[in-house]
This record gives C-alpha cells, sequence and structure tokens, in this order.
C-alpha cells in the first residue's frame, strides 16, 4: 500500500486551475473554473476549427525543423538586410505560433470570446502578413522544400481564421442572447 503524501493547499490550488484551464472534462470537483452545461445550453465549440488547431500543432514542429533548416542553407546568400528581416519573420511566427494556438484551443473548447477575438487578430494582423512577406517577395532565395511548408501553414492560418471567424460569429450572438435573457429574468 502506497502512502500518498499531501500537497501543500497554494501548490494544489494552482495546479488544479493549471489542469481546468488546459482540460476541460475536469471531474474532480475542486476546480471551480469548471464550465457546468445546462441540459438546454447548445455547446458552441466549433469542432473543425478544433480539428484544425489540433493538427497545426502536430504539423508546426515539422514547420520550425524545415525553416530553421531551409534559412541556413541559403542566410549566407542573403544580402543583411535580408538576413535581419527573414531572422526576425522566423522568430516572430515562431512565438506567436504557440500564443496563438493556446488562444485558439481555449477560446473555441471554453467557449471564451476574448481569446477566440485574439486568436483571430494575432492570426490574421499579424501572422497572415509575415507568413505573405515569406511566400511572395521576390528577393528572398525561396527554395522548392519552403514553399511547400509556408503553403500548408497558409492552408492551416486562413482555414483556422475562417472558422474561427463563424465560431466567434455564433458565441457572440449567444452570449448576447444570454444577457438579453437575464435581463428580462431580473427585471421581472
Amino acid at each position: 500500500m502506497a502512502l500518498q503524501t499531501p500537497l501543500p493547499p497554494h501548490l494544489r490550488r494552482g495546479l488544479t486551475t493549471f489542469s481546468g484551464s488546459l482540460f476541460i472534462n475536469n471531474k474532480t470537483g475542486d476546480c471551480g473554473l469548471r464550465h457546468i452545461y445546462t441540459p438546454g445550453q447548445e455547446v458552441l465549440s466549433c469542432l473543425p476549427l478544433q480539428m484544425m488547431l489540433y493538427f497545426n500543432v502536430f504539423y508546426f514542429p515539422f514547420w520550425c525543423l524545415a525553416e530553421g533548416l531551409m534559412l541556413e542553407l541559403k542566410y549566407n546568400l542573403l544580402p543583411t538586410y535580408y538576413q535581419v528581416l527573414l531572422v526576425g519573420a522566423y522568430l516572430m511566427i515562431i512565438l506567436l505560433e504557440g500564443l496563438r494556438l493556446y488562444l485558439g484551443y481555449i477560446g473555441n473548447l471554453q467557449e471564451k470570446v476574448p481569446e477566440l477575438a485574439g486568436f483571430l487578430l494575432l492570426s490574421f494582423l499579424i501572422e497572415l502578413p509575415v507568413l505573405l512577406f515569406l511566400l511572395a517577395d521576390e528577393n528572398t532565395i525561396r527554395l522548392p522544400l519552403e514553399m511547400a511548408i509556408h503553403l500548408i501553414l497558409l492552408l492551416f492560418l486562413t482555414s483556422e481564421i475562417g472558422a474561427a471567424f463563424f465560431a466567434l460569429k455564433g458565441m457572440t450572438k449567444q452570449l448576447a442572447r444570454r444577457f438579453y435573457l437575464r435581463q428580462f429574468e431580473g427585471g421581472a
């Protein structure tokens, strides 16, 4: 029989809130952040968006590896300002992609409008222009593998933007309906 050592209360609370934010179906009951669905409530999470995010999470490490190799191959052949631009663009995509995918997961699964809106804004305003620059600029040396992996990432990105837009639209309509119903219930 194994003895279980109790965790300190502050560490236990931190772990339960962290696991509650990552794993939605937390059945322990000690996590205060769980989302309780009533029988008549419609689940607004977008399955196509969640599937695209899931596959994008697995594709992204391969994209990073291939981009690192392609940058290493062509780095010395580029002018200095393009070296700086490409390294900055790759670092920006690498850093923002993790945050973007996290916001997409949390916003979609937990039906949180601010996180999903942040995911949509990061995708459309920052990552899409940087990726289009990497694909369309004539002065960077574009290698065939690089074009292929950029096109796959662009396909993920554009399809996620479309799916997130419709998911966000549905979530905001449902939240507005709940708000108006609560106003009428509170006034009666």
